[in-house]
C-alpha cells in the first residue's frame, strides 16, 4: 500500500505546493502528542471503560457533538477577501495538553489558508471565464458581420477567395455605462503558438443586424492593461470609444503586416480613423479574425486546465484533512474526526460548486463555437490523454545500449591497432571521417544529458512541461530520449566500425569515402521525413524552434526558443564540424580527396568566424526582442553577456588562424572578461544562488534538493568547466593523442556543463513560478476596449 504522504506529494500541483495543507508539519505535531501527557483525573478501571464504551453507542449524535472534546468557532475576518476564519477550542482532557493545542492551532491555520487560496483562485478563474464569454460574444458577432457582408458584397466565390478581408459598416452609439473591472497580467509569459496546429470548424451562427454589432461590442468588453506595443493591434475610434483587435507579434508576417498597417493608417489615411455620425467603414481582416479565434480557443483550454487543477486542489486537501484527523483519533483515542470534518465540509473550499459549474460551461462553449458541436473532439482538446510508457521501450534501450558498447569497444580497439588517433596517424581519416563521428558524438551526448535532465526534473517535481511550454501529450519522456540516443549512436558507431573495417581490409578512401556523407544525409532525411514515424511531432517541433532561433528578431521569444538557443551556444565545435563536413561534400572535395581545399578557401575562413559566434548572435537578438516586448532592462544586460561571448569566440578563431602573441593576449583578456560575466549570470541570475542574506548560506531560501553540498559542488564544477577555454591557449597534449581528440574531450566537457546548467536553470524558473502560484498559462485575449488616453 502506497504511503499517503508520497501519494499526496505525487499528485499535488507543484506550483501550488505552498498553498496545500502542510501534511508533513501536521504529522510532526501529531508525533509530539503522547497519550500519557494528557491528564486524567479519575483513571477508569477495565469495568468502567467497558461500560463507558457501551454508553458511547447509545448517546445521540447531537449529544455526542455537544459534549465533544473540541469545539470549532467561526469568526469573521477583518477583510472580505480573506473569508471566514476558524479557531478550535479544546475541551475535556485535551485542554491541558500543549501538544494538542499546537496541533489544532496548525490545523486551523491550514484550513484558513486553504479556504483563502481556493477563494482567490476561484475568483481569478471566474473573472477569466466572464472575460472569455464576452470575447466569444464579440467573436460570434464579427463572424456574423463578415458572413452577412460576404452575402451582400461578394459577387462570386472567386472574388471571395481573392479578397482576404471584408469591409463591414458598423454604427456606433455612445454608452452611458462601462465595465470597470480590469484583467490582471493577461499578457505575462503567454504564448499563442502552442495552439497553432489545432484545427477548427466554426459553426454556423445566426447573424445579427450589422448596425447592432458595434453597440454590442462596446457594451460587453473590458479594459485590459496591455504590455505589447501599439504595432500589435488594430484600433478605430467611434465617438470616444476605441475598439482594439490585439494580435501579438509572434511571427515575421504579423510583424511586417503590423508595420505596414501602421504606416498606411498614420501616413496615408490618418483621417480614416475618425467616425462620422452615420458610422464608418471598418476593414476586418479575416486572417486576424482567425488568429483571434485561436487565441480565445487557447485561453479556453488553459482555463479548463486551471479549473481541473483547482478541483484536484480541493479533493487532495479534503483527503489530507481526513487522513490527519484519523491519525489523531488513533493516537489519542478521541473522536475528533466527525466534529472537525463537519466544519471542513461546510467550509468554503469544500462547499463551493462554482468551479464545476464553470468547467461544464467551458465544455459547452468550446463544443458549440470551436468544434462544430462535436463533444468528443472537444474533450480531446480539453482532456488530452497522456501516452503510456511500454516495457518494450525499456527493452530496446537495454538492447541498443549493449550493441553500442560492443561496437564502440571494437571500434576503439581497431582504431588503436591501426593508429588512426595518434599524432602520426592517417591524416586523411582524421580530416574527413573523424569530424562526422565527433559531430554525432557531441549531439547525442547533449541529447542524452537532456534525458537525464528530464529524469531529474521529474524526481524533483519540477514542471518542465509548463516552463518550456511543451505539449504533455506529445513531449518526449526520458525513456524516449534514451531510446533515440542509444539507437542513433548504435547506427553511427556501427557505420564507422564498418567503414574502418573496410579500410583495414585494403579498400581505398576513393571506394568508401561516400559512407560518412551518406550517414549524415540519412539522419537529415529522417529529421525532415513527412511520414508520421520516428517521433514526427518532436522532429517538427525541433525544426520550428530552429527556425524561430534563426529569425529571432522577428519571432516572439518563448522559453523553449531561448532555452534551445543556449544549447547551441555550447555546440559551437559541433557546428564547426558540420560546416567542414558540408563544405567537403558539397564542393566535391571528396572526389579529389583534397581535404585541405575548404581550409584554404577564403569564403570558408570567413564563414568560420560567422559559425563561431552565430549562436551567441541569435541569443543576443532574442534578448533584444524580449526587451522590445517586455521593456525590462535586464534583457539588455543579458544581451551584453552574449556580445562578450561573441568577441571571445571571434578572438579565438583569429588566434587559431594566425597564432601571434598579440592575438593570444587579446584572447586571454576578452575570454577572462566574458567568463567572469558568464559566471555571475549563471550563479546569480540563472541559478538564483550566491545570495548573502539567505537562510541557506550563499544559496537561496528555497531549494529543491535536500543535500546542500550538491549546490556548492555544482558551482565549483561550473567554475572549472567555464575555464575549459584555457586549453586553446595552453595547448596541453595528452601523450601521443591527436589534438582533434583532445578538442572533442574539451567540447564534451562544455556539453556536460550545459547539462548541469539546464537542471538549475529550470529549478530556478520553477521556484519563481511557484512563488507566483502560476500553474497555467495566461493566454492574451484579442478584443479590448481602451480610452483615448491609452
Amino acid at each position: 500500500m502506497v504511503n499517503f504522504s508520497k501519494q499526496f506529494d505525487g499528485q499535488l500541483v507543484p506550483e501550488w505546493k505552498e498553498a496545500f495543507v502542510d501534511y508533513w508539519q501536521l504529522k510532526k505535531d501529531l508525533k509530539k502528542i503522547n497519550l500519557l501527557s494528557i491528564p486524567s483525573h479519575n483513571p477508569p478501571n477495565k469495568t468502567e471503560t467497558f461500560f463507558s464504551f457501551l454508553r458511547n453507542f447509545t448517546v445521540s449524535n447531537h449529544r455526542r457533538d455537544h459534549r465533544g472534546v473540541i469545539q470549532v468557532h467561526m469568526k469573521l475576518a477583518s477583510s472580505m477577501s480573506r473569508g471566514d476564519l476558524y479557531e478550535t477550542e479544546l475541551l475535556d482532557q485535551l485542554i491541558d495538553s500543549e501538544a494538542a493545542k499546537d496541533f489544532f492551532s496548525c490545523l486551523d491555520l491550514q484550513l484558513n489558508k486553504v479556504n483563502q487560496f481556493y477563494k482567490s483562485k476561484e475568483k481569478e478563474f471566474l473573472d477569466r471565464g466572464e472575460s472569455l464569454k464576452k470575447q466569444i460574444e464579440i467573436l460570434v458577432e464579427l463572424r456574423s458581420a463578415i458572413k452577412e457582408q460576404q452575402h451582400k458584397g461578394s459577387g462570386s466565390a472567386q472574388d471571395d477567395k481573392e479578397d482576404p478581408s471584408i469591409t463591414c459598416t458598423l454604427s456606433c452609439e455612445e454608452e452611458s455605462t462601462k465595465d470597470k473591472a480590469e484583467q490582471d497580467d493577461l499578457l505575462q509569459d503567454s504564448s499563442t503558438d502552442k495552439y497553432s496546429d489545432r484545427s477548427e470548424i466554426p459553426p454556423s451562427v445566426e447573424s445579427p443586424r450589422p448596425e447592432e454589432t458595434c453597440k454590442s461590442m462596446m457594451r460587453t468588453m473590458k479594459r485590459e492593461d496591455s504590455k505589447l506595443r501599439s504595432l500589435s493591434s488594430r484600433s478605430f475610434s467611434c465617438q470616444g470609444k476605441n475598439l482594439k483587435i490585439n494580435i501579438p507579434l509572434t511571427t515575421p508576417s504579423r510583424t511586417l503586416s503590423a508595420i505596414s498597417d501602421l504606416v498606411f493608417e498614420d501616413l496615408i489615411s490618418p483621417s480614416s480613423k475618425k467616425c462620422g455620425p452615420d458610422g464608418r467603414k471598418v476593414h476586418i481582416n479575416r486572417t486576424r479574425l482567425h488568429h483571434a479565434e485561436k487565441m480565445i480557443r487557447g485561453a479556453l483550454v488553459e482555463l479548463y486546465k486551471g479549473l481541473g487543477y483547482l478541483n484536484t486542489y480541493r479533493n487532495l486537501n479534503m483527503l489530507a484533512f481526513v487522513k490527519i484527523l484519523k491519525k489523531f483519533d488513533k493516537v489519542t483515542g478521541k473522536e475528533v474526526l466527525p466534529i472537525y470534518l463537519k466544519v471542513v465540509e461546510s467550509s468554503y473550499f469544500s462547499s463551493s460548486d462554482k468551479v464545476m459549474s464553470l468547467a461544464d460551461e467551458v465544455e459547452e462553449l468550446f463544443t458549440k463555437h470551436f468544434v462544430g458541436q462535436d463533444r468528443r473532439k472537444a474533450l480531446k482538446y480539453l482532456r488530452p490523454q497522456h501516452r503510456k510508457d511500454s516495457h518494450g521501450k525499456t527493452f530496446f534501450i537495454g538492447l541498443f545500449t549493449g550493441c553500442f558498447v560492443a561496437l564502440f569497444t571494437g571500434y576503439v580497439i581497431m582504431a588503436h591497432i591501426t593508429g588512426m588517433y595518434q599524432r602520426q596517424g592517417d591524416s586523411i581519416y582524421m580530416e574527413t571521417v573523424y569530424p562526422v563521428l565527433s559531430m554525432f558524438s557531441l549531439m547525442f551526448l547533449h541529447l542524452f544529458l537532456y534525458g537525464c535532465n528530464i529524469f531529474s526534473w521529474r524526481k524533483a517535481r519540477i514542471n518542465y512541461n509548463f516552463i518550456l511550454e511543451l505539449c504533455p501529450t506529445k513531449e518526449l519522456k526520458y525513456r524516449d530520449v534514451f531510446l533515440i540516443c542509444t539507437t542513433s549512436m548504435t547506427v553511427v558507431v556501427g557505420v564507422m566500425f564498418a567503414h574502418l573495417s573496410l579500410l583495414t581490409k585494403g579498400y581505398s578512401f576513393t571506394e568508401v569515402q561516400a559512407i560518412p556523407g551518406l550517414l549524415l544525409l540519412g539522419f537529415l532525411l529522417v529529421l525532415v521525413c513527412p511520414l508520421n514515424i520516428f517521433y514526427q511531432s518532436s522532429r517538427y517541433r525541433l525544426l520550428k524552434v530552429i527556425r524561430n532561433i534563426i529569425l529571432s528578431p522577428f519571432y516572439k521569444v518563448l522559453m523553449l526558443d531561448f532555452f534551445m538557443a543556449d544549447q547551441l551556444c555550447s555546440q559551437v565545435p559541433m557546428l564547426r564540424n558540420l560546416e567542414y563536413v558540408a563544405c567537403y561534400f558539397i564542393t566535391g572535395s571528396y572526389k579529389t580527396q583534397d581535404y585541405g581545399y575548404c581550409m584554404r578557401t577564403k569564403h570558408y575562413q570567413d564563414l568560420a568566424y560567422a559559425v563561431s559566434f552565430l549562436p551567441y548572435y541569435w541569443r543576443a537578438m532574442q534578448c533584444a526582442r524580449r526587451w522590445f516586448d517586455e521593456g525590462q532592462t535586464s534583457h539588455l544586460v543579458n544581451l551584453g553577456k552574449y556580445v562578450s561571448a561573441m568577441l571571445a569566440a571571434g578572438a579565438k578563431v583569429a588566434y587559431e588562424k594566425e597564432r601571434t602573441v598579440g592575438w593570444l593576449c587579446l584572447v586571454v583578456i576578452v575570454s577572462s572578461c566574458a567568463t567572469v560575466y558568464q559566471l555571475y549570470w549563471d550563479f546569480v541570475k540563472d541559478w538564483g544562488l550566491l545570495q548573502p542574506n539567505s537562510k541557506n548560506p550563499w544559496l537561496r531560501n528555497e531549494l529543491m534538493l535536500r543535500r546542500k553540498f550538491i549546490y556548492y559542488l555544482s558551482m565549483a564544477l561550473n567554475l572549472i568547466l567555464r575555464l575549459a577555454w584555457l586549453q586553446s591557449v595552453l595547448h596541453y597534449s595528452f601523450g601521443s593523442i591527436d589534438y582533434r581528440v583532445t578538442g572533442l574531450f574539451m567540447a564534451a566537457l562544455e556539453v556536460i556543463r550545459r547539462g548541469l546548467w539546464n537542471f538549475y536553470r529550470l529549478e530556478n524558473e520553477h521556484l519563481n513560478n511557484a512563488g507566483k502560484f502560476r500553474a497555467v498559462k495566461t493566454v492574451p485575449l484579442p478584443f479590448h476596449e481602451v480610452d483615448e488616453e491609452d
